[in-house]
Parts: C-alpha cells; sequence; structure tokens
C-alpha cells in the first residue's frame, strides 16, 4: 500500500467504522489524531453522528449475514464449468479488405448464439467496471488500427476469446444480468442496452449486502497480506510472461519448419520435374539422372506429410500451451490492474476527503475563535458534517474494495494448477509432434534406396562425399 495507509487505514479502521478520524493542524501540516482522541473531538464538537448520517440508507438497513462470506471454495474445474464462449470471425463480403469485422459469440451455458462487433465489447467492458469496479473486469485488446492486417484481427479475437472466457467464469460476473445480456440478447442496439441496465443505478458497493460490515471480516493484517500478494502475483506474471515468450516462439519455429519442410520437398519436386535436355556430353550417365529425377519427384509428397505434422504441432502448441498461458497472464493482469484502481481510486480519494476535511476544520476554529457572524459558523458546520459522511463512505469503501481484493487473489489462486495442463499439453504436444514425424522419416527412408546406398543397406553418401 502506499503512505496514505497509516491514515486512511490505521486511524480510520480503528474507528470502528463509526465515527470519521479528526485532524488536528501542527506546523501549517494535518496529522491524524489518535483514534481515541479523534472519537473523543467528534463527540464534543458534533456529538455522535448516527448511522444514517454516516451510512448511504440502503446500506444501514442491511443484515451481516452468518459465516464468514470472505472465503471463496472455487476449483479449476468449477470455475471453467461455468461456460465455454466461442468468438468465431465473420468477415463481411467486400473484397479482400474488411471493411467491418463481426464476430459470432456463441455460449455453451446459454445455448445462445449471438452477433457481436468490437465496440459492443467496448460497451459491456465499461458496463462491467461502472457495476463491479472493486473486482478483476479483464482489460480488452487494443482497438483496430489503420492498415489492420489479419493478423492483428485473429489476435484481437483470440484475446476477444479470452476476455469474454475470464468474465463468464467469474464468480460475481456469472450471475449478473449484464452477462446474459451480453451473451443472449439479439437485438440491434445491444450497447444501448446494456448501458440502460446500469443507468441510475449504483456499483457492487451500494448493492452488496456486506459492504457496510466488509472490515469484520477482514484479517487484522489485511494491509500486509496485500503487500505479499501484490508482489506475488508481480513476480507470477513475470514468469509467465516468459514462458509464454518461449512459447510462443517454439510454436512458431515449428510453423516455419513446417513452412521449409514444404518449400524442401517442392524444390526436390521440381528439380525432378526439370525437362532441360541433357548435353552431349553427359549421355553416358543420362539413365542415372534420369532415375534419380524419378525417385526426387516422388519425395515431394512425404516431405508434405511433414510439413503437415509440423504445422498441426506449432498449431496445438499455439492453442494448447500460448493461449492458457495468454489466459493465464490475462487473469494476472486485471488484478494487477484491480490494485492500482484500490490505491489511485478509492483510497487516493479518501486522503484528499481527508486533507480537505482538516482544512475546513481549521476554518471553522478559526472562524469561531474570531467570532464571526454565527450563520457562517453553522455553515462551516454543515459542509463539514457533508464532508463527514462522505468520509464515513470512503472508509466504507476502502473495507469493501479490501474485501473483494482479498476474493479475487483467492480466484487467481484458484486458477493456479491451470500451470499443470498447460505443462501437460505442451509435453503431449511435443511426445505427439515428434512420434508422428519420426513415423514419416522412417517411412521416407527406404524411399531413398535409389539414390545411393551406404553401408547395412542404409541410405547413405558415397565413399570420399561423407563429412566423417
Amino acid at each position: 500500500m502506499g503512505r496514505g495507509d497509516s491514515a486512511g487505514a490505521g486511524c480510520l479502521g480503528g474507528a470502528g467504522g463509526s465515527h470519521v478520524a479528526r485532524a488536528h493542524m501542527t506546523g501549517g501540516t494535518m496529522d491524524p489524531l489518535p483514534c481515541a482522541a479523534a472519537e473523543a473531538e467528534a463527540e464534543e464538537e458534533a456529538g455522535p453522528p448516527t448511522a444514517d448520517l454516516l451510512v448511504p440508507p440502503a446500506l444501514s438497513r442491511m443484515q451481516t449475514p452468518p459465516g464468514n462470506p470472505l472465503l471463496q471454495g472455487h476449483s479449476l474445474q468449477e470455475l471453467v464449468a461455468r461456460d465455454s464462449v466461442r468468438v468465431e470471425l465473420i468477415p463481411e463480403k467486400k473484397g479482400l479488405f474488411l471493411k467491418h469485422v463481426e464476430y459470432e459469440v456463441s455460449s455453451q451455458r446459454f445455448k445462445s448464439t449471438v452477433y457481436r462487433r468490437y465496440n459492443d465489447f467496448v460497451a459491456f467492458h465499461e458496463t462491467l467496471l461502472h457495476k463491479f469496479p472493486y473486482r478483476m473486469v479483464p482489460a480488452l485488446p487494443p482497438k483496430r488500427m489503420l492498415g489492420a492486417d489479419r493478423e492483428f484481427i485473429e489476435a484481437r479475437r483470440r484475446a476477444l476469446t479470452r476476455f469474454i472466457n475470464l468474465v463468464a467464469r467469474h464468480p460475481r460476473f456469472c450471475e449478473d444480468a449484464l452477462l446474459k445480456l451480453f451473451l443472449s440478447f439479439g437485438g440491434p442496439d445491444v450497447q444501448h442496452r446494456l448501458r440502460e441496465s446500469t443507468q441510475g443505478a449504483g456499483d457492487e458497493f451500494l448493492t452488496c449486502k456486506l459492504a457496510a460490515h466488509a472490515k469484520d471480516f477482514l484479517p487484522a493484517d489485511v494491509q500486509a497480506q496485500f503487500a505479499v500478494s501484490r508482489e506475488l502475483i508481480r513476480n507470477l506474471y513475470n514468469s509467465f510472461y516468459k514462458l509464454r515468450d518461449r512459447a510462443g516462439r517454439m510454436a512458431s519455429r515449428a510453423l516455419d519448419n513446417a513452412s521449409d519442410l514444404l518449400i524442401f520437398g517442392r524444390e526436390l519436386s521440381a528439380l525432378g520435374s526439370d525437362t532441360t535436355p541433357l548435353p552431349s556430353w553427359a549421355t553416358l550417365h543420362s539413365s542415372s539422372w534420369g532415375s534419380l529425377k524419378q525417385a526426387l519427384r516422388g519425395l515431394s509428397v512425404e516431405f508434405a506429410r511433414l510439413a503437415d505434422k509440423a504445422a498441426q504441432q506449432g498449431r496445438q502448441e499455439e492453442n494448447d500451451v500460448v493461449e492458457k498461458l495468454n489466459l493465464f497472464l490475462d487473469l494476472l493482469q486485471s488484478y494487477r490492474d484491480l490494485c492500482d484502481r484500490h490505491e489511485k481510486g478509492v483510497l487516493h480519494k479518501q486522503q484528499r476527503a481527508l486533507h480537505r476535511y482538516g482544512l475546513m476544520r481549521r476554518q471553522m476554529l478559526s472562524a469561531a475563535a474570531q467570532s464571526r457572524e454565527p450563520l457562517a459558523v453553522d455553515r462551516l458546520e454543515s459542509h463539514i458534517l457533508e464532508q463527514e459522511n462522505a468520509i464515513q463512505t470512503m472508509e466504507l469503501r476502502n473495507h469493501f474494495s479490501l474485501y473483494c481484493l482479498h476474493q479475487e487473489t483467492q480466484l487467481v489462486h484458484a486458477y493456479l494448477p491451470l500451470t499443470s495442463h498447460i505443462l501437460g499439453a505442451f509435453v503431449n504436444s511435443q511426445i505427439q509432434g515428434h512420434e508422428e514425424m519420426s513415423k514419416v522419416w522412417d517411412e521416407l527412408r527406404p524411399k531413398l534406396s535409389c539414390l545411393f546406398v551406404g553401408p547395412h543397406s542404409m541410405p547413405g553418401p558415397p565413399d570420399g562425399l561423407s563429412p566423417h
């Protein structure tokens, strides 16, 4: 956490959620008073504030449910089983270049197929952030740039697939009406419907029954745990980023190998199909060259098979290894973004409100000391009460944000067993790929016997041409 934690989580946290922290001015700077002194001053200056004054009415009426809802028990299998969403590209038939890109989005859970454009995903993402600012909302891929090619569009399709699956499997998002609307509404104005559904509605803090009591479920060392978790996620992200980078390079090399094998076979076939007549001085060996050309023509088929096996291995590693690593990286990045929103958002606003509150308190004390008009003092007192209410709400939001962060951390760790699936897919791909290619190479060797025969009836170069 930042430096503001001492005031935002220390003194405010010790107030029991009933009073805001007071501040006194020392040497022109605002220092937080000890919590007990802050409560005493609050009672002397303004009297005991009521719950309805400091807590939003919708929250003050909610009761705390039994048990500890902070703990989550989701397994990776349960998360994945929630839904499987496919996003397929549907290019418009307007020449070679795509003017608009449309996606066919199919949900296994809702048994639905809808058609969405990138801007529909943007509207959905915005409404999710508005309603769930304290949850891990995955980032969207970048917008289309000028001259975007098919490779960029395919990469964005994959990223949208990862985004919507992470959302569809999130314990909070999967039960929300926003997700069902996005995955099942077939009308043309889905963006309007999404924004309409959240218009005038509050975020999760205002609708969650636990918002006013989130602090009661947080561990005493929540700040230390948050700092450790944030550092762990940062390290995990860096390591998995490197793994993804190397896995992507290996998959690319497999695809490059497939291309090289195919070209190699084609060149052998072209060599065997050459119809250039032999010069007169080569007629002595014309029969051997004809046999060689006939053998070379048949080899292109075998190299095409090798190229196909290498391409299959590369595509399999892209889908089963690289994409799963990208999925986990997207999740880890959404956690890092959430931590940033917590520190730069609610915590920063809380500190600003505390600073403003201290200035207003000093103005009121100064006005009272100078015996100004009672109306001015009353107006300052009214503003201070409003600021107290705002600070109390921010304090509750800070605790609720930490409460959500605690749950989201557990969700990240529920995804950690994905590592074993990734490694298993990588090993299986390597074993299967090498076995299949080895089989084709073994079938190819006997077909080289007509070219030249080496020791032990194995194809090899004639004596004098061996590198050894």
